[in-house]
């Protein structure tokens, strides 16, 4: 198989979809593989990298779409390279669609098949793909909402950790699972008083056991979250319905009773945010303010660390890649029902149920697609 990965054009965004590392297993495997010049440097690669690994350079993005019978990339495909992709072509990717209805129909005009990180399941219930951004994103949240906490920046000026004789930030992190744990770990380490909020028993009770010593946990409820909203410095939103639209957990009405230059932090903004103000903002200028409230709502908050973010990426997706390439897309789905859930689009198609949902469009079983 031709594999191509592309440079990354969103804004601020720093990541490549291949490392030489897995360029190289690639290649290793009897494929060609073909990656646009400076595709990596963002990373820290360089195109002398993906040489000796056996790739590639082409010029071009078109010559790479032109090229490549897989296409992997990081972040979903923009508006200009959609129109690069055609039928029968595959796409390996994050894609979020359920918020997104003009990629999802440029997805759907282009005929591609389209395999989304973000819905590839495992065994344990778990998101393998997304697990490691999601770790980086938990990880880089009260880092970044501290930065906004600060006065300058527009927040209301409180120290994480405080001092002798002043009293830490109160951070709360709505949603326990790998972004919420990784941001409350992260929290309190850096001295906050952390409450983590989710509608798991088992969940919490698993925090509690592991981490009890650290933060605390509340069962979540419109009362329990009004009355920590009203004391808290920071929000951390890493609520996650996989595919889906984020519920909005979080209204304008509650501003009123909330701390002026209080910090919302939306790490759920790639699937359209968990709070009803949430509106997606880049590296460049990362920061609003609705209210009185600072909001923190960059889409790609892993781009910040790109080389960091590439290569627990590339660790993820290496084995799905390469089995994609090697047996070819049916197969290796009808081979494993993780990767199957994976697929989102195919030949003008929508086979994800979550995404159908939210955008109000027919889904057929991608059971029925891989036969």
């Amino acid at each position: 198989m031709k594999i191509g990965c592309p440079k990354e054009i969103k804004p601020q965004e720093f990541r490549v979809g291949m490392t030489p590392n897995a360029a190289q297993e690639a290649v290793a495997h009897g494929h060609e593989v073909v990656i646009e010049t400076n595709a990596g440097h963002g990373s820290g690669f360089e195109d002398a990298d993906y040489i000796a690994a056996g790739a590639k350079i082409l010029d071009t993005a078109e010559e790479v779409f032109a090229t490549a019978d897989m296409i992997v990339k990081v972040k979903e495909p923009q508006a200009v390279e959609r129109k690069m992709l055609r039928e029968g072509q595959l796409l390996f990717t994050y894609l979020h669609l359920a918020p997104d209805p003009e990629q999802t129909k440029d997805l759907l005009e282009s005929g591609c098949t389209a395999i989304a990180y973000e819905t590839v399941t495992d065994d344990r219930g778990g998101l393998p793909l997304l697990a490691p951004m999601s770790e980086v994103a938990g990880r880089l949240a009260p880092q970044v909402g501290a930065w906004t906490l600060q006065k300058a920046n527009g927040g209301r000026g409180v120290l994480m950790g405080g001092v002798p004789g002043v009293g830490p930030a109160r951070v709360v992190v709505i949603g326990g699972g790998v972004v919420g744990t990784h941001a409350a770990k992260i929290a309190a380490g850096m001295g906050a008083e952390v409450t983590v909020l989710d509608r798991s028993l088992p969940r919490l009770r698993y925090l509690d056991d592991v981490y009890g010593n650290q933060f605390r946990t509340g069962y979540s409820s419109a009362g329990l979250l009004e009355e920590h909203l009203s004391a808290a410095d920071m929000i951390i939103g890493a609520v996650l319905i996989p595919g889906a639209e984020a519920p909005k957990l979080v209204r304008r009405d509650h501003f009123a009773g909330m701390k002026p230059g209080a910090v919302l932090v939306d790490v759920a903004i790639d699937q359209g945010g968990c709070f009803e103000t949430s509106k997606a903002t880049t590296h460049a200028d990362p920061i609003y303010e609705v209210d009185g409230i600072m909001h923190y709502c960059v889409a790609n908050m892993p781009g910040a660390v790109a080389r960091t973010s590439t290569i627990a990426l590339g660790n993820a997706t290496m084995p799905f890649l390469l089995a994609l390439a090697d047996k070819g897309w049916k197969q290796a789905c009808a081979d494993d029902p993780h990767l199957l859930n994976g697929l989102n689009v195919h030949a003008g198609q929508l086979t994800y149920f979550a995404v159908g949902k939210a955008l109000g469009i027919d889904v057929v079983s991608p059971n029925l697609v891989i036969k």
